[in-house]
């Protein structure tokens, strides 16, 4: 038993039974899904080798999006998306993180305070982006994934930003490019950051809720100048639609206890961590975003909605930088295809059922 879906089959209905009564109900479909996937309770798909014509039955994936199994596919097609779409410029990844004491609160508030975490951290940015000193243009351009867990499960809610090295002016028409090593202040963006944060959890009428020392701290905002956006996005990828944590990373389970790897921050040395059963399916579950909830957004002139096309705007940074900037050529592995377990021959997909063994498509 090494796997995700392995431990939610055998341990899974004994959580569900122990928490019955406190459990949310998207726990409780996530369960569910993860129980199910790749079993006859998602249904099946006939497939035919096309080099020796055996048939075949593959069970179907569950598709949440908090189970490892089936977001893999989906990591790598974001990942060509995005990388389609970057800019000739050099980036920065921004990292917004909370103080640890308002960490509770944000668990039991999840929707309201994902929702203005993301909103007043993209308003620190664009606030400071049209000041002269720094890069004096009003319109930033960047997107941004929220991600909740650490490195040993922990629950530790933050926002990554990747973001162009500069901006546009609606006043000139033009690219202001920032510096190659720095963006914005963190010290500023923070300072912003927990003065919008706290207005909104008053307009939310959920400040008093919030212990008071969160205030008279500061926030932890860590900016880092990166090349091209392409190491970015490979460090995010992950955090988009995989879980929090793979099923590479689980050595073992026994005796209840379940053995996962971690490395600290800054540190390249194997760790060790176990974890009772029923610990590690709640630390699992913690991190499963209200239903219908955005984890990837984009603002400014990367928001879709955004009057200008990408195309005009990488022709405006080449002009910037005197059309001297050529992106690097990307590639990437394609999806492995499903073969034969016999001849290693491509399988294709002729049919589907339903778990009720009705005919869904044929082809």
């Amino acid at each position: 038993m090494n796997s995700v879906n392995e431990i939610f089959r055998t341990f899974g209905p004994e959580y569900l039974q122990y928490y019955a009564n406190s459990m949310p109900k998207t726990h409780r479909k996530v369960i569910d899904a993860m129980i199910a996937c790749r079993t006859e309770s998602c249904g099946l798909g006939l497939y035919q080798c096309e080099q020796c014509g055996e048939s075949h039955q593959l069970y179907r994936s569950c598709g949440n999006r908090r189970c490892p199994t089936c977001q893999q596919h989906k990591t790598r097609q974001w990942l060509q998306k995005q990388s389609e779409r970057q800019l000739p410029t050099h980036h920065f990844l921004i990292t917004f993180t909370v103080p640890e004491k308002l960490r509770p609160f944000i668990r039991k508030n999840q929707r309201a305070a994902y929702s203005a975490l993301f909103k007043t951290s993209s308003e620190a940015i664009k606030k400071l982006a049209p000041d002269r000193h720094y890069i004096g243009a009003d319109l930033p351009g960047f997107f941004g994934v929220l991600h909740t867990s650490g490195r040993t499960l922990q629950y530790h809610p933050h926002i990554h930003y990747i973001v162009p090295g500069g901006a546009l002016s609606s006043i000139d028409g033009r690219w202001h490019p920032s510096r190659t090593d720095f963006y914005l202040p963190v010290k500023a963006l923070s300072k912003i950051f927990k003065a919008k944060f706290r207005d909104q959890m008053k307009q939310a009428r959920l400040f008093d809720q919030i212990p008071s020392e969160v205030w008279h701290i500061d926030w932890n905002v860590d900016s880092q100048a990166v090349p091209s956006s392409q190491a970015c996005l490979k460090y995010l990828a992950p955090y988009v639609f995989k879980v929090a944590i793979s099923n590479s990373r689980i050595l073992k389970v026994e005796d209840r206890t379940v053995l996962i790897r971690y490395k600290k921050p800054h540190s390249n040395r194997l760790r060790t961590l176990p974890l009772e059963i029923m610990e590690f399916i709640r630390r699992f579950l913690q991190h499963v975003l209200p239903t219908g909830f955005m984890k990837v957004r984009y603002y400014g002139f990367m928001n879709p909605n955004c009057e200008l096309s990408l195309d005009r705007i990488r022709a405006l940074i080449k002009i910037s930088y005197g059309f001297s900037l050529v992106l690097p050529k990307v590639t990437f592995e394609p999806r492995p295809p499903i073969t034969c377990p016999s001849c290693g021959g491509p399988l294709k997909l002729r049919s589907l059922l339903w778990p009720a063994k009705i005919l869904l498509w044929s082809g």
